[in-house]
């Protein structure tokens, strides 16, 4: 019987981009990357668990933070290379700027506005 992550398929580092979405409003709120163990945590703990391709080690979403990411539903696209998350996204941020979603910019005539306000400071939210 064939493992369900061995029917991903990882790029050359043994990652897959990962898109959290809010399951209730439809918004994206990141893309982090998963390895396998990441995956498997994910799965088993019912919380967003990610690599980080900077530390080179395993983080759970909101372990510093707070803002924890539960997850509602694991997708797979067509082309198995981009795994999709349909979370709840508990204290309502989930980008590090302290923002509901990491795409809180928009290019509007050849400039990137911020679309989106700080709901909390970064300094409170990584003591």
């Amino acid at each position: 019987m064939t493992n369900f992550v061995d029917e991903i398929k990882w790029d050359s580092n043994g990652l897959i981009p990962a898109i959290a979405q809010d399951a209730q409003s439809g918004r994206i709120l990141m893309v982090a990357w998963m390895n396998r163990e990441a995956l498997m945590l994910t799965v088993q703990e019912k919380r967003a668990v990610y690599w980080s391709r900077s530390r080179q080690s395993l983080w759970r979403k909101g372990e510093t933070s707070g803002n924890t990411q539960s997850v509602r539903d694991i997708r797979l696209d067509c082309d198995a290379d981009v795994i999709l998350l349909h979370v709840e996204q508990l204290g309502g941020i989930a980008c590090h700027t302290g923002r509901e979603s990491c795409f809180y910019r928009k290019l509007v005539d050849d400039r990137w506005e911020v679309t989106d306000d700080v709901l909390k400071d970064p300094k409170e939210l990584y003591k």
